[in-house]
């Protein structure tokens, strides 16, 4: 068993962030939070985050030069914290390659449906217009593309007669926090390896 030493990247409201948080708390996951890093000064995720007694930092993005030079910036604050894997909770922004190579394979994402099946940024409502009866929600390993890394684990979400965006994106973050935290508690027993890391 080893404690996962946590930085998780947030820019909104933070619920994933929370699950982990009592996760930790009641015991359920050997993990501690080194740093919560935002990139939006409004997110209520930062509030989360104080009230556990967890560091912040915020980190503007439109502060920065270039994607490189923002993703540098969160890098250099990571290492501070001796932070080892990255977990992406709401984070709306792509990280860079030069991200990806100071963590390799070790950076997290959730995603709210079903991967390969809709992924980006609209997955709920392109999963209604679709017609899809069912959805859910995928863990995976973070690459370079839009949700196109090694998927660790995934939890079905059936869409009932009737909803709409909000309901069933109420009904795929519960599942989101209960598969976040399962997941995590099995790379911190040994029983998710990380992916072969690319050459170059």
């Amino acid at each position: 068993m080893t404690t996962l030493e946590l930085g998780v990247l947030v820019s909104g409201n933070g619920t994933n962030l929370q699950a982990i948080l009592d996760a930790i708390q009641r015991g359920a996951l050997d993990a501690r939070v080194r740093l919560v890093i935002s990139n939006r000064a409004d997110a209520f995720a930062i509030e989360r985050a104080r009230r556990a007694g967890v560091a912040v930092r915020v980190l503007p993005h439109r502060e920065y030069a270039s994607r490189e030079a923002f993703d540098e910036a969160m890098i250099a604050a990571l290492r501070e914290a001796s932070v080892e894997w990255i977990v992406l909770a709401g984070f709306m922004r792509l990280l860079t390659p030069r991200f990806l190579r100071a963590f390799p394979g070790r950076v997290l994402n959730i995603h709210p449906s079903l991967l390969p099946d809709f992924p980006g940024t609209h997955a709920i409502r392109d999963a209604l217009e679709h017609g899809a009866t069912v959805t859910g929600c995928t863990v995976h390993f973070v690459d370079d593309g839009v949700d196109t890394g090694p998927i660790i684990a995934q939890r079905r979400v059936p869409v009932l007669p009737g909803d709409d965006e909000a309901s069933l994106a109420e009904r795929i973050h519960r599942a989101e926090h209960e598969l976040y935290v399962e997941v995590l508690a099995d790379i911190a027993a040994g029983r998710v390896e990380p992916p072969p890391v690319p050459e170059g």
